[in-house]
């Protein structure tokens, strides 16, 4: 058997001792069987006339073996479905990108292209009509120049001319000439604006001489601006006139400072043990009731036909003087089995007084109470009515609470 020579291929065209490579999806496919070659019918061959052995070609390469394809695991395949379309990314518009332009070169690298290529254009000769030659065109004459004159004004209409001597003029420059540039007209003047609530400066225009006012014609008068709106006025009273009229009874009642006389008009403050346990008992629960006071009092007072008046309060700053003086009068119903409060006027802006009838020990008692904003009064009275018991205790206040303003 000849040798296969260096450097020669097999039949099938492959490089020897290499085996091609198949893909795999390929190879698991069923491979279809191999057809034939055509080989001519008995009668188309040529019958041989004397047996004879074939010439052996010389140095022929053996043909390579051919790979045996494995049959294919599966039998069939069910359809695959078609791929869903794919969601866009977030940032990523919706719309299909359109494709890249194809880049085109420039016109001068291109092969030009004939349209005609391939036409018979030889019956196109048409006999065309001569035309008349054109007329010849004329030319235009050069403009005179159009310098800005800048001589004497024109003489008005209906007026002669003085005669002037004719002066010689300079021979012209023949050259191109310029065109003469268009003249702008003159900008209308500025008018100053007028700023609101000023008067102008310029006086009225004045009527011609000898001009009269029409029958029954009356000149409307002018109005005059006023110097201060009615709008300053009241904002300067509402931020002013408000916080003084508010402000002006706190500022005058407090602080204030407390002191018992040992004597009130015909009344005479009580000394002895009894009274004087009896006035600490009280003054501790006025300390007890508004903790926030600033100093307290309590005090009994008699005189010697045996009426006996007992007072006790403290100083101290009250934003509500009128809800203090419904919650003391309250707070002394239980007490004194006191009746429906009534209301007293005391004449002073800032403060309230409520008075009501009870009893104490057996006996008739009036309870008066007196609030403001730096103090607050209150009197248990025997044998006297409402009203005297109300203008006691204005008495008594004005002689026990002192204002450091006042």
């Amino acid at each position: 058997m000849p040798e296969t020579q260096p450097g020669a291929r097999p039949a099938d065209g492959s490089t020897p001792g290499a085996e091609p490579e198949r893909d795999r999806t390929v190879a698991d496919e069923a491979t279809s069987p191999p057809v034939p070659p055509e080989q001519p019918e008995p009668s188309d061959q040529p019958e041989p006339s004397e047996p004879a052995d074939p010439p052996e070609p010389p140095d022929q390469p053996e043909p390579a073996p051919t790979a045996e394809v494995p049959a294919p695991r599966w039998s069939g395949s069910a359809p695959v479905p078609p791929p869903l379309p794919r969601r866009p990314a977030w940032g990523e518009s919706a719309e299909p990108t359109p494709p890249p332009p194809v880049a085109v070169g420039p016109p001068e690298d291109q092969t030009p292209v004939d349209p005609w290529a391939g036409v018979d254009t030889g019956g196109w000769d048409l006999p065309s009509a001569e035309l008349p030659p054109l007329p010849p065109t004329m030319s235009y004459p050069t403009p005179p120049d159009t310098r800005q004159w800048s001589g004497p004004p024109a003489p008005l209409a209906g007026s002669h001319p003085a005669p002037t001597p004719a002066t010689p003029s300079a021979p012209r420059a023949v050259g191109p000439v310029a065109p003469a540039r268009p003249m702008s007209p003159p900008a209308p003047p500025k008018v100053p604006k007028q700023r609101r609530g000023r008067r102008s400066t310029t006086p009225p225009p004045s009527p011609p001489p000898g001009w009269q006012a029409p029958k029954g014609y009356v000149p409307a008068p002018v109005r005059r601006r006023r110097r201060w709106p009615w709008l300053l006025l009241l904002s300067l009273a509402c931020c002013c006139g408000c916080p003084a009229y508010y402000g002006f009874p706190i500022s005058a009642q407090y602080p204030a400072r407390a002191a018992l006389p040992v004597q009130v008009d015909d009344l005479s403050l009580r000394q002895d043990s009894r009274s004087t346990e009896a006035a600490q008992q009280l003054e501790s629960e006025v300390r007890k009731e508004n903790w926030l006071a600033e100093e307290t009092f309590a005090g009994v007072y008699a005189t010697t036909s045996g009426k006996r008046v007992t007072v006790f309060g403290g100083t101290g700053f009250r934003l509500t003087p009128e809800s203090d003086a419904e919650a003391e009068i309250s707070r002394l119903t239980d007490r004194y089995a006191l009746g429906a409060p009534e209301s007293v006027d005391t004449g002073v802006r800032g403060r309230h007084e409520r008075c009501a009838v009870g009893s104490a020990d057996g006996s008739a008692v009036v309870v008066c109470t007196s609030v403001d904003h730096g103090s607050i009064a209150t009197g248990v009275f025997t044998r006297l009515s409402v009203a005297d018991s109300a203008d006691l205790l204005g008495t008594l206040r004005a002689q026990i609470v002192q204002p450091e303003r006042g």
